[in-house]
């Protein structure tokens, strides 16, 4: 017998809760990137039927293959969820066969430093006709308070070729109805501290069942399911987590600028306030931020907030801080190569690391593109080596055409610049082998050497 909602629901939703309690139900899952394949994997191992869609179909065709295009996610992983029935393609006509949809799709920013929601709005489009009474939907992708009752639920109804309308708040359960929420990814690449399935999920639904049933989807497969009671709050609650971690980052990176002229070793200073057991976290400084979320989420409210005519400056402060960080790390490199009496304009610098932080295949917004960029244009000659990036081509905001450089003969550069602090760098032989060391991310603690420069 099977457990009831505390919620009393229609019977089309309740066949839906019964399906997901018992993880018998299909769940879809839009977006095969960062967070969609992760999902996706979690998912069929817990037992549900998944199928997973993208429009990029070299994407589905190495998923079919049991081939992974993500570093972190061994192709073992992938092959595992197969044999457990999970498929990706790009046939969005199949999207009617499932339970629930999740769509994990990007929301970067556009030139301009504001939101681009057309992956969000493309994707309701492309699912509308596909939706059928009394399925869930869900929203994964970061973005500001509203998105999905402003953008997303209109687009939904209005794509919908049997006339279904989302489920009203506070209104009686009613036919012809499909579900609604909002539930944040909350994905740490690298992070193997924390398994994936022990992340609280939050929820939002639109209203009372479609949180219900969210909620039982992601007890399926995550210890805890986090209620609240909107779309709105869940939204927000994402965008919370991030421009803490947004702030507190340039509070440190300011610190760090401080700290150099200053002569302290702000490393230490993090290392020893860290030591108190209570009111302090530790952050620490970089030469900028990466990701998917921090550089971006931040400008996602502060966009948002001019609506309400109100001026989010500590956010507004906190971006201006830590978009300025590559420039210092190439004012750094100017200094260290004129005391050894070099000039950046013809110096070779390899830089070391492209990823936007350690042990990851992830380029979004990494601040090395910017470096590479603000270096070329003061005349340097720039290669770089990431075991995790063989070549490194064409972006959404970069477009570079290099190739990784093998980690021979360091003595060649005139600089060594270390952006991304990988594990697989053995940074004593580094600092040996090299006439310059210009270190971002204290790479070389407990190094001693005239050769290296922190900054």
């Amino acid at each position: 017998m099977l457990t009831k909602s505390p919620v009393v629901l229609p019977q089309i939703a309740q066949e839906r809760f019964d399906r997901l309690k018992s993880r018998t139900a299909r769940i879809g899952v839009i977006g095969l990137g960062y967070v969609g394949l992760p999902l996706s994997l979690l998912l069929a191992e817990a037992g549900f039927r998944v199928t997973g869609f993208d429009i990029d179909e070299k994407k589905v065709t190495d998923l079919e293959a049991g081939r992974s295009y993500i570093f972190r996610i061994p192709a073992s992983e992938i092959q595992s969820a197969r044999a457990h029935g999970f498929t990706a393609t790009a046939d969005f006509s199949n999207l009617s066969d499932m339970d629930a949809i999740i769509m994990c799709v990007p929301t970067p920013l556009t030139e301009h430093r504001e939101p681009d929601l057309s992956y969000v709005e493309n994707t309701a489009k492309a699912a509308a006709p596909w939706v059928r009474e009394g399925q869930l939907v869900v929203l994964e992708s970061t973005t500001y308070p509203g998105t999905t009752e402003e953008l997303m639920i209109p687009v939904l109804e209005a794509g919908n070729t049997k006339g279904l309308k989302v489920q009203s708040a506070g209104a009686a359960a009613e036919h012809g109805v499909f579900y609604v929420a909002f539930s944040p990814e909350r994905e740490d690449p690298g992070n193997d501290t924390v398994a994936r399935r022990d992340i609280p999920k939050v929820v939002g639904g639109h209203e009372v069942i479609a949180t219900t049933l969210a909620a039982t989807l992601y007890e399926g497969i995550f210890t805890r399911a986090v209620q609240v009671s909107s779309t709105r709050v869940a939204e927000m609650t994402k965008l919370l987590e991030n421009i803490y971690r947004c702030v507190n980052i340039a509070l440190v990176n300011e610190l760090k600028q401080l700290s150099l002229k200053m002569g302290v070793d702000i490393w230490e200073v993090i290392d020893a306030a860290a030591t108190k057991p209570f009111g302090f976290h530790p952050f620490y400084p970089g030469p900028g931020l990466g990701g998917h979320c921090i550089p971006i989420d931040p400008f996602y409210l502060s966009w948002k907030a001019k609506e309400y005519d109100f001026n989010t400056r500590f956010i507004e402060l906190a971006g201006e801080v830590n978009e300025a960080m590559p420039a210092h790390v190439v004012n750094a490199v100017g200094k260290a190569l004129n005391q050894h009496k070099k000039a950046v304009n013809g110096a070779r610098i390899l830089m070391l690391g492209m990823a936007y932080k350690k042990n990851i295949d992830d380029l979004r917004e990494s601040p090395s593109l910017t470096i590479i960029e603000l270096l070329r244009e003061e005349g340097a000659e720039v290669l770089y080596n990431d075991p995790y990036f063989p070549t490194v081509g064409r972006g959404r905001h970069y477009n570079l055409d290099m190739t990784c450089t093998p980690l021979d003969n360091l003595g060649q550069y005139d600089c060594v610049l270390i952006v991304t602090d990988h594990s697989d760098y053995n940074y004593e032989e580094i600092v040996s082998q090299s006439q310059l060391v210009v270190d971002s991310r204290n790479a070389t603690k407990g190094i001693s050497s005239p050769k290296v420069v922190r900054c």
